[in-house]
């Protein structure tokens, strides 16, 4: 969390910086830099969760690879939700400036009948403004992939302030219900993968900033 001070200095920046004049279609040249500074959860310990920059500049992802909420039959009963928050500093091309308009979310669910799952989520730039969380429920019984999509209007959208290196926090929690039919059978979900191939994408939109 930003202290008083930094809270009243990114206040300022609001104010100061350069506005976003025009919306560019085409992403900004140059290099995306994302550092990693904090990872903290149940669902994703140091080391389990890493971030990369799309080449193109559109998006960036977070693979997560211990990711997994559990329910029923011999599972810890702490282990029924699992929450990740990451927060990135976000090094974008002089001149432009960005909000994300779409999250896209990943990974696969075993529910018997009666259960219930949960995928939360919510992601915002620090001292600008924070997204409503956004739930998406699953059914049992269900053994499958799933994939849920977060989109905002471009009317809604949060631009981060120009001119400026951003801290960007993405907040995501699972959650499993063994439920009262079967609670013997072990019911999950989860977000995670081995070889890089489940990924949650955040997608930008970029503006360019006065001169």
């Amino acid at each position: 969390m930003l202290t008083a001070i930094a809270a009243v200095g990114t206040a300022m920046a609001l104010v100061t910086s350069p506005a976003p004049v025009e919306q560019s279609d085409v992403p900004p040249p140059g290099k995306i830099v994302i550092d990693v500074l904090t990872v903290n959860g149940s669902g994703c310990r140091a080391g389990s969760a890493a971030v990369a920059p799309a080449p193109d500049n559109t998006a960036f992802t977070v693979t997560y690879s211990e990711y997994t909420a559990v329910a029923g039959g011999n599972s810890d009963p702490t282990d029924f939700r699992k929450n990740c928050q990451i927060s990135m500093l976000v090094h974008i091309p002089q001149g432009f400036t960005y909000a994300v308009s779409k999250a896209d979310y990943r990974g696969f669910a075993h529910l018997a009948s009666g259960a219930t799952g949960l995928q939360k989520a919510s992601y915002y730039v620090q001292g600008v403004s924070e997204t409503s969380s956004v739930s998406h429920p699953l059914t049992g019984p269900y053994s499958d992939n799933w994939q849920t999509t977060d989109e905002k209007d471009e009317a809604k959208l949060v631009y981060a302030p120009c001119g400026e290196d951003t801290v960007f926090n993405v907040n995501t929690e699972l959650r499993v219900n063994a439920g009262l039919a079967h609670p013997d059978q072990t019911s999950f979900v989860t977000m995670d993968s081995t070889d890089g191939s489940v990924r949650s994408t955040y997608h930008f939109e970029w503006k360019q900033c006065a001169s």
